[in-house]
């Protein structure tokens, strides 16, 4: 039988079966769709030497009117700004606590300090200063000054512990005096539901202690990240809103604060689900907020209240300013927010709303424009020149004026394997270059982001181009800035080096790479990871007589042909006499392919084929274009 051109469509087809997936690719990771051919992606590399404590939530970017760019990075105990290859802590500090005392144990690194109403839980972030010990401890006061600790235990609402890097010599009783200045508190690590003992591990009580319902903080440490002008706008989910000024002399030894000269936020609520500025208007929106600001109680979820137009610290309306607020109806709780090309988009958990300045007397007008396509969480969701896309509990939807579902190929394996419960930890990723939006979610075997599944806009295709993948990111922004998009992974396992935290247990690590450069993972040491991928192709068989899958099929040869191929890729045939068995790989698979490879010859039977690429190893890279293959029928059993 004469050659024939081996053509697939482009996307992953998983609606369907292996076989039924006619003319469909079916699997792939670490692989991408440009221009109707696979390849695999770019390559990543770790923007600093250092790792971050902690799970990294959310990245802003933005410039300084002098041209200095930064990256805002907001994590579940940290708010960090990434400067030209350094990180900065600017993490706004709680009210002091002063005349504290401490006591140590002979022989153990735990030491005790004492405070009537802390306030503290274990895990928090805590700066020691001002430190004069008491005598005989075996340690000298700058083995605490200006030090970070980890709050390891509470013991009482008067007694926590920290954890130092050696023991003490002696038990000293409490004595010496030192300041403890809080970190603000962001919230857990990870999403989760449920009551009970041992869960209580970020708010007011202990380790350990039963926790009620009004107790446990169910979503993840969120930030919104914003700007007004040069200056970082942060707000904690469901907590306050501080201000960093790029423009400050001293900026990267400075902290966002609520009291930032010529930007405080004191006035600001204290409770808010999501926070942005309006692009135009430049009003401070905050949403899911309070009724009675300052009062955490009167936090209504559904409750929209904005500042006066350039004056981020007014919120009484008068007859002379444009301070605001609106309630909206449809849903339970305000989800997430985006600017667009002419409105806001605020989505609750049922439905999306348009939020547009209409001037005196409402400053702001609200509409209705979708119902039953509530946002999963609040990074949900991105926008590319008015358009924006987002997950939502039962699909996939977009705007474009009007509110569209969209079908989706590999829509029942993304929902039958994401763990919607922490949706709150879904981050939306848009990749422009390449025309892509990202959704990085939790599997249900996994706390933290695993999976992933891409939307290609840009490719032409009747239900669009959807692919997926296992890389685990839980950040990431587009290139804008900064020339490359940027993303974190977090490895709960592991231990951060930034900032430096004395007594560290179990925070884990987050990496900051650049993304699409290069073919490997570059790491913060230097050190070089493969990024290995891959493309499954349908089950394919010969069809004769107008049957189907009845006549075993033979391939003899094929000829392969790669757009591009640096390195090797490899070629696997698999075979299979029913759709529903397993692949059984043939007897000379894997084939290597090289650019010098002009063809392969095989020895495959069976009433189904299907073909896979992928590669293996450090720099390599391919670009699929059309394999030529022999193959003919070769009888009935």
């Amino acid at each position: 039988m004469a050659l024939i051109d081996f053509k697939v469509l482009p996307g992953i087809d998983k609606q369907d079966t292996t076989s039924g997936a006619e003319n469909r690719w079916v699997d792939c990771d670490n692989t991408r769709f440009r221009y109707g051919l696979p390849e695999k992606v770019g390559g990543w590399s770790s923007l600093i030497t250092d790792t971050i404590v902690g799970v990294a939530r959310r990245q802003f970017a933005f410039v300084d009117i002098s041209g200095n760019r930064y990256i805002a990075i907001g994590t579940d105990k940290f708010l960090l700004i990434y400067f030209e290859g350094q990180l900065y802590d600017i993490t706004p500090l709680k009210t002091t606590l002063t005349s504290c005392t401490i006591a140590t144990t002979s022989g153990s690194a735990v030491c005790s300090i004492t405070k009537t109403s802390h306030g503290l839980s274990s895990g928090d972030i805590v700066l020691l200063d001002n430190v004069t010990l008491p005598g005989g401890t075996g340690y000298s006061d700058s083995d605490f000054e200006d030090k970070l600790f980890q709050v390891t235990s509470v013991t009482s609402s008067s007694v926590f512990t920290i954890t130092q890097s050696s023991n003490a010599t002696a038990t000293v009783a409490t004595g010496g005096s030192l300041e403890v200045k809080p970190y603000e508190q962001v919230g857990p690590a990870e999403q989760s539901y449920g009551y009970g003992w041992g869960i209580d591990t970020w708010g007011t009580g202990a380790w350990g202690e039963a926790a009620s319902a009004s107790d446990v903080s169910l979503e993840p440490g969120l930030w919104s990240l914003s700007n007004f002008g040069e200056v970082l706008v942060a707000t904690i989910a469901n907590g306050k809103t501080f201000t960093w000024n790029a423009g400050d002399a001293a900026r990267l030894t400075t902290r966002a604060s609520t009291t930032t000269s010529g930007f405080e936020t004191t006035n600001n609520p204290t409770a808010t689900r999501v926070s942005l500025v309006s692009p135009t208007t430049r009003h401070l929106i905050h949403l899911g907020t309070e009724t009675t600001i300052g009062n955490t109680a009167t936090q209504d979820d559904m409750f929209i209240r904005f500042s006066d137009q350039e004056d981020i610290n007014d919120y009484t309306p008068t007859a002379i300013n444009s301070a605001g607020s609106q309630r909206l109806q449809d849903g339970t709780k305000i989800i997430g927010s985006l600017k667009a090309k002419e409105a806001i988009l605020v989505w609750t958990d049922n439905a999306l709303y348009t939020m547009k300045f209409i001037g005196a007397p409402f400053t702001f007008g609200f509409e209705q424009v979708g119902t039953n396509c509530g946002l999963i969480g609040k990074n949900a969701a991105v926008e590319i020149d008015g358009v924006a896309f987002w997950m939502s509990n039962n699909g996939f939807f977009m705007f474009d004026g009007t509110v569209k579902s969209l079908p989706c190929s590999v829509e029942d394996y993304v929902y039958d394997q994401a763990d919607t419960t922490k949706g709150q930890q879904i981050y939306a990723g848009l990749n422009n270059q390449f025309t892509e939006v990202t959704w990085y979610y939790p599997s249900t075997s996994s706390d933290y982001n695993d999976q992933y599944v891409v939307l290609n806009y840009g490719e032409k295709v009747e239900g669009g181009v959807w692919y997926i993948g296992t890389e685990s990111r839980t950040s990431w922004i587009d290139a804008s800035v900064y020339p490359k998009p940027s993303a974190t992974k977090f490895n709960d396992s592991a231990t951060g080096t930034f900032p430096v935290i004395i007594g560290e247990d179990g925070l884990g690590q987050t990496t900051l790479f650049e993304h699409e450069v290069g073919t490997d993972q570059v790491n913060p040491d230097g050190s070089t990871t493969t990024v290995t991928s891959f493309v499954k192709s349908y089950d394919f068989d010969i069809q004769s007589q107008g049957t189907s899958g009845d006549v075993f099929l033979a391939m003899r040869r094929f000829i392969p042909d790669f757009k591009d191929l640096q390195g090797n890729a490899k070629v696997t045939l698999a075979v299979k006499r029913y759709p529903q068995q397993s692949d059984t790989t043939t007897s000379l698979s894997p084939f290597t392919i090289n650019a010098n490879t002009d063809k392969k010859d095989t020895r495959a039977r069976g009433r189904f084929v299907n073909i896979k690429i992928e590669n293996t190893d450090v720099s390599e890279s391919w670009r699929f274009g059309t394999l030529r293959i022999d193959i003919q029928p070769d009888g009935r059993r």
